[in-house]
């Protein structure tokens, strides 16, 4: 795992908005209520993974953002929407089997529940495997959620 350490995220509108969403709700319902992780919750709907993250958690989702997807061609997408397996280790890569809050974010390497490991830097703002956290701590009743601007691909 990887140890923890305050970092100053900057904070955006769709943080502000972000943060009022109400955390009585699961991962997914809260997604949907956020309201810019429509494809991101196709996505996992496909996947079979609907339970699992309505499920006690604790996650931290780093979560591709509609903007983030939109970035893969569509060819390219709806080949992966329709295979099940590749699209589940895919959405699992985002995330990590524990709650880690913005203040608690520190450089380093983290286990993803896929199993492979995401390279969290801090440096000009947080990033993971490159892609840029775009709002913070999306709180949910059983995790919390951080936008990222490009979905991540397993190596």
């Amino acid at each position: 795992m990887f140890q923890l350490k305050p970092v100053l995220f900057a904070a955006s509108l769709t943080a502000l908005s972000m943060s009022a969403v109400a955390a009585d709700k699961d991962i997914v319902d809260t997604a949907i209520g956020a309201g810019n992780f429509k494809t991101l919750v196709t996505a996992v709907q496909a996947a079979g993974l609907v339970d699992t993250l309505k499920g006690k958690g604790p996650f931290t989702v780093f979560a591709p953002t509609d903007a983030a997807f939109a970035k893969i061609p569509k060819d390219q997408l709806d080949a992966l929407i329709k295979d099940k397996a590749k699209l589940s280790a895919v959405l699992t890569y985002h995330v990590v089997p524990v709650v880690v809050m913005a203040k608690d974010v520190k450089a380093g390497d983290v286990k993803t529940v896929q199993g492979g490991m995401l390279h969290i830097t801090t440096d000009g703002g947080v990033k993971v495997n490159g892609a840029n956290v775009v709002a913070t701590d999306v709180m949910a009743s059983n995790g919390v959620i951080h936008p990222i601007d490009s979905v991540l691909m397993p190596k």
